[in-house]
């Protein structure tokens, strides 16, 4: 393994859960609310999670997934 990541692995691991998190949850928005293009630039694009936390709370459409009965 290369010294560079047995040196930050607890850092490499931590990044990768974040953007892991936050990619799962603007992707699963983006899909259910069939924004398409932000689905597809989110799946390309790694921001680190930054690209990923603006959908959700500035761009998306701040609607509540109500259950009807």
């Amino acid at each position: 393994m290369p010294q560079i990541i047995q040196d930050n692995l607890l850092t490499f691991t931590l990044l990768l859960i974040w953007t892991l998190y936050w990619k799962g949850r603007a992707l699963w928005k983006s899909a259910r609310q069939t924004d398409k293009g932000w689905f597809v630039a989110l799946l390309l694009l790694n921001t680190l999670g930054i690209l990923e936390i603006l959908y959700l709370y500035a761009f998306s459409k701040n609607t509540e997934d109500k259950i009807s009965s």
